[in-house]
């Protein structure tokens, strides 16, 4: 119950304060007396910081299916067989808290508080590319500016410009030092007010944005490493949150799935890499994130098949569990760690031809994720220098790498990136049982309230199989 503050209160009175700038009318909303009409920039902090995290998790809980983390337990799921499904409590989510940043940069800026406006811009990037890596095409230069009622969509590629520029006006706010209001250190719910920390989480969010393009013949390796070297040094400088309500809603998750309202099943993919299975090797991080069955083993669920035995909560097979540092009720969110910027750090060493930095960040990546989840050290170290997992420098593959990323983000929205980044290549890696589309997913569709309030502008796009931009 720690972490139950009075954040949380601050969080549900200002619910609606993306209506300031007269956003509201684009989002469809009532006028609510007992909302805030002019919340202080301390409130909105609080406010926006918890959102991201939420949010970070409301599309995790989308992509997970995508990446095989989770399964339904039930065949035929929709994420699970890349139906065409309605996400619109996850795309109004993540409009609200950019209209809620949109104010605080506002206000900020009136108050010439850099500290703010910095902060504003750094969540605004990744709010902006939670919707841009999923849906493609968004609302973002005329969403908030009350006009018009209707906006039209930036580009994919515009919107990648966009988060960019955001991140890179963040740092330079960030790094001022005549800001008239000081972050509150207790209503930053990521950083506690540091603004050290949010200038290396900026360039953290940088380095992995400039690593996603991967694919595309702008890539520029020493750019990413330019960005991992100005970003995390320890797992102390993570971008985590962990105040709720009442918990961590994947704990909630487990909680719901013990009391028959079924989900956060583990997919046969992450549990068969990790128990042995698929590799040759027991990954004892196994431990950390689920529990044994009652058969005594670990056991994952097929996508889009669902519990052999039919629907039910037994336990013989593997779920979210409330024993993991990472889904437990007070576990943190996690939005972007030291160690899969070790991991960004390897892959762009590796492409950039320089194998000892990109074999050591590899090594060290997959430590510091072991000891984020408390992993023994006796067995982190077994696992580590395993000949299969210590190759040495000359024998480092990109498969290894986004072999070892896979687990370190387990539970991220930018697992999505990678494994198309990757093309799905991770050994064992197989279409859900009656998969909707004859490849993989690479994009979901536009939510149903965007195509009703908002269709003149809403693209047309084609089978969720078509990639986005920086995936061709």
């Amino acid at each position: 119950m720690k972490n139950i503050i009075k954040h949380t209160f601050v969080t549900l009175a200002l619910l609606g304060t993306f209506g300031l700038n007269g956003c509201k009318d684009y989002f469809d909303l009532n006028e609510n007396p007992n909302l805030i009409s002019n919340p202080p920039l301390n409130s909105l902090l609080s406010t926006t910081t918890q959102k991201t995290a939420l949010n970070s998790q409301r599309m995790a809980n989308i992509t997970s299916y995508f990446v095989q983390y989770l399964a339904n337990p039930g065949s035929g799921g929709s994420t699970d067989t890349y139906q065409e499904t309605d996400y619109t409590s996850t795309w109004d989510a993540i409009y609200y808290a950019m209209a809620d940043l949109t104010d605080m940069k506002r206000l900020a800026q009136e108050q010439e508080s850099s500290e703010y406006v910095g902060v504003a811009d750094v969540l605004l990037s990744y709010h902006l590319n939670l919707i841009a890596d999923s849906f493609g095409s968004g609302p973002f230069s005329q969403a908030f500016t009350g006009e018009p009622l209707t906006p039209a969509y930036d580009s994919q590629e515009e919107m990648y410009t966009t988060a960019l520029t955001l991140l890179n006006d963040g740092i330079t706010e960030l790094s001022k030092t005549d800001s008239k209001i000081k972050l509150s250190a207790s209503d930053d719910l990521i950083h506690g007010g540091k603004t050290a920390n949010w200038i290396k989480t900026a360039y953290a969010l940088k380095a992995r944005m400039l690593n996603k393009v991967s694919k595309q013949s702008t890539y520029n390796a020493a750019s990413v490493l330019e960005a991992v070297d100005k970003s995390y040094t320890s797992n102390a400088d993570d971008a985590q949150m962990s105040t709720f309500l009442l918990r961590n809603p994947w704990a909630q998750v487990a909680r719901d799935n013990a009391a028959l309202v079924l989900d956060g099943w583990l997919s046969t993919q992450l549990v068969n890499q990790l128990n042995g299975t698929t590799y040759g090797l027991f990954d004892p991080r196994i431990e950390k994130i689920t529990d044994k069955t009652v058969n005594g083993v670990y056991k994952g669920t097929v996508n889009g098949q669902g519990n052999v035995g039919g629907n039910n909560t037994v336990k013989d097979e593997s779920y979210i569990s409330l024993n993991s540092p990472l889904t437990g009720d007070n576990s943190p969110l996690l939005i972007v760690t030291y160690a899969e910027v070790k991991m960004i750090e390897a892959e762009a060493a590796l492409r950039a031809g320089n194998r000892e930095r990109a074999y050591a960040a590899y090594l060290e990546g997959i430590k510091a994720n072991m000891d984020k989840l408390g992993v023994a050290a006796a067995a982190r170290d077994t696992y580590i220098n395993d000949p299969s997992v210590s190759v040495g420098a000359a024998n480092l593959t990109l498969a290894l790498i986004f072999k070892e990323k896979y687990v370190i983000t387990y539970l991220n929205p930018e697992a999505w990136n990678d494994a198309r980044r990757f093309n799905y290549q991770y050994k064992g890696f197989t279409l859900p049982v009656n998969a909707a589309l004859p490849t993989f997913i690479r994009r979901v569709a536009y939510p149903s309230v965007e195509i009703s309030e908002n269709g003149v502008n809403v693209p047309s796009i084609g089978p969720l199989s078509e990639p986005l931009f920086w995936d061709k």
